[in-house]
Parts: structure tokens; C-alpha cells; sequence
């Protein structure tokens, strides 16, 4: 078994989930950092047993470091994913990969050249509930599909964003949908069709912040089936995310990482121990604390990377895959701008 050599670009909060995660991987190990406050880089290092470098420059030409994770502020993620890409090492990017399409796709052109691996971190892809419900939607249960929605009311104080890169177009490239929201768009770009076009409105409300606190749209997908999409940090003092699916032949709502609702019209034993198993409510984490969210789902992000590499195969989170959710979310954002309807592709 190959052991893999992690190095981390960023010491933060998500710097912890990253160093926890790869911690928990038998044949993974953290041995390096960097941040640009070197003091907090070598907090992180000392508490787990890494180096702490200067500079991610320094970093990604180590020996020490075979993939590099990207844990920075969502508007510096570009420079070290090329830079590493140009030193040889594979990376795995925070969400969202980027905050515009033109930085995305160099960091994409960036690891084609070079023969390595970007991949994304959607870490609700690796629910258990996942597994079940692309079951249902492969083998056409839902029947024809109507309506396919997110809804993410959660809350942050205003703290979280005074004197903060969250919320500011530079750093963070929007608010409610691109930092928060983002892990629920990116379902729909999993399990839905393609969304060919979106009308929405956003507006801060409950903050002083530049970027949108709360934002609606209505979607139509390729297929015609159509949907909304409700993210917002507004909303006190936060609730359970929630995704719902419904169509001529059945229904699914998921709350958190549970189900209230599976029905079929053609029922089938095994709905009887989905409905045992994930008919009870659990999580809540980031509702209203983003240090309350579990980083199991990260180890797992994390292990399926490692296993497409051991495998020589695409990772299911590749970098033209981890963009979808931005272009969604960058249509949101001109067709609130621009009041008119955005088709995407």
C-alpha cells in the first residue's frame, strides 16, 4: 500500500478538518504547512507532528509533500494549485475550487499539463443517505422528475463576518450560496440533469457585509424539470438543510443526513430498512457554528481521492466536475444583477 505524503496550503479552521481527516487514513500522513501568518502555521504543525514552511512556494517542492490540500480563503485557492501543479504534486481544493470560471480553468489547464490530479472536496457526497437515493434515481424510480430543490437556512452571527474575509467578493467571491450554500448546489449538479437556466433574486438583509446574505432562485433543468434554490446566513437561529426530489412515481426529502419522507409507487423491500436507517434526524452541525460540522465526510473525500490515484482512474470530484457548482452560482449572481434570466453552458 503507497503511503501518501499530505502537505497543507492554509492553517485555519478547515486546516484542522484536513489534518483530523488525513490523521485518520491508514496509509495517509501530514507532514507539512504553511500559512501566511507563520505563526499560526507552526501552531498546526506542532500539534500534529508536521513542518511548517514559510511560503507554499517552499512547501510544494519538498520531497516530504505528495498532495497538496488547499485550505486558504476561497479567492487564493488558484496560485498554489498551479504552483503545485508545476512542482509535480497532486491537490485536492477546498470548496468552491475557485470564485471565477476563468481562475478554475487555469488551475484545471494548470494540472493537465502536468500530468497530476485536482480534485474537489464536496464532503456531502459521502453521506450514507447518498448511496440509496442515486439508486432510486438511476434505476428511474421517481419516474418522470418534476421538481428537484435545496434549501440551506442557516445563520451566522455578525461577527463571523466583521473584519473577516467571509462575505467579501474578493476573498470569499460572494456569501450565502458560495460559501454555505455551495455543499447543496453541488447535490444538484451530482444527482440532477444539467440546470439550463436560472431567474433569481439576492439581498443582504440580516448583515453588514458586501456579498448576499440571502438569495432565491428558480431553476429549469435540460430535462424541464424545475426547482429553487434557498441559501441564506439569515436565518436564526438556523435550521436543517434540506433536499428534495420529487416526481410521477415517488418522493424523497432529506433533512441533514436524515430522510422524512421515501415513497414509491413501486414499493420494494429494501424501502422498509431505508427508512429504519435514516428516519431519524441527525446533525445540525453548521447550522449556526462551522466549527460544529463533522470532518468524517472529509476523511472520506479525502480516501476516494487517494484510491483514484492508487487506481490510475478519474476521481468522481475532478476539477471540471468541483466547477459545476460555481457556474450554477455565478448565473444566481448576473441574473440578480442583470434581473433577467441566465442560461447556463
Amino acid at each position: 500500500m503507497t503511503t501518501w505524503n499530505f502537505g497543507i496550503v492554509g492553517a485555519g479552521l478547515i486546516a484542522d478538518f484536513h489534518a483530523r481527516a488525513i490523521g485518520d487514513i491508514p496509509n495517509a500522513t501530514f507532514t507539512a504547512c504553511c500559512d501566511k501568518v507563520p505563526e499560526r502555521a507552526r501552531a498546526l504543525a506542532e500539534k500534529y507532528g508536521a513542518k511548517a514552511y514559510d511560503s507554499y512556494e517552499e512547501m510544494v517542492k519538498s520531497d516530504d509533500v505528495d498532495i497538496v490540500t488547499i485550505a486558504t480563503p476561497s479567492g487564493l485557492h488558484m496560485e498554489p494549485t498551479v504552483a503545485a501543479a508545476e512542482a509535480g504534486k497532486h491537490v485536492i481544493c477546498e470548496k468552491p475550487l475557485e470564485i471565477t470560471l476563468e481562475r478554475i480553468d487555469a488551475m484545471i489547464a494548470a494540472h493537465q499539463k502536468a500530468g497530476t490530479r485536482l480534485g474537489g472536496i464536496f464532503p456531502y457526497r459521502f453521506n450514507d443517505l447518498m448511496i440509496p437515493l442515486r439508486d432510486a434515481i438511476d434505476s428511474g424510480r421517481f419516474g418522470t422528475i418534476t421538481y428537484a430543490s435545496v434549501y440551506v437556512p442557516w445563520w451566522r452571527t455578525n461577527e463571523y463576518y466583521e473584519g473577516s474575509w467571509h462575505g467579501t467578493w474578493k476573498l470569499d467571491g460572494g456569501g450565502a450560496l458560495m460559501n454555505q450554500s455551495i455543499h447543496m448546489i453541488d447535490m444538484l449538479c451530482d444527482l440532477m440533469p444539467p440546470i439550463e437556466s436560472v431567474q433569481a433574486y439576492t439581498a443582504t438583509l440580516g448583515h453588514e457585509m458586501e456579498a448576499e446574505d440571502t438569495a432565491v432562485a428558480v431553476l429549469r433543468y435540460q430535462t424541464g424539470t424545475l426547482g429553487v434554490i434557498y441559501g441564506t446566513t439569515s436565518s436564526f437561529p438556523g435550521q436543517f438543510r434540506r433536499f428534495e426530489i420529487t416526481g410521477t412515481q415517488g418522493t424523497v426529502i432529506n433533512v441533514e443526513n436524515s430522510i422524512t419522507l421515501w415513497e414509491f409507487a413501486d414499493k420494494r423491500p429494501e424501502d422498509v430498512e431505508v427508512r429504519k436507517q435514516f428516519m431519524k434526524i441527525e446533525g445540525g452541525g453548521g447550522v449556526a457554528d462551522p466549527a460544529a460540522i463533522d470532518y468524517e465526510n472529509h476523511t472520506r473525500n479525502f480516501k476516494a481521492f487517494l484510491e483514484a490515484l492508487e487506481k490510475g482512474e478519474d476521481f468522481w470530484i475532478s476539477g471540471p466536475e468541483a466547477r459545476k457548482a460555481v457556474e450554477v452560482i455565478l448565473a444566481i449572481y448576473e441574473s440578480a444583477r442583470e434581473g433577467k434570466l441566465v442560461n447556463l453552458g
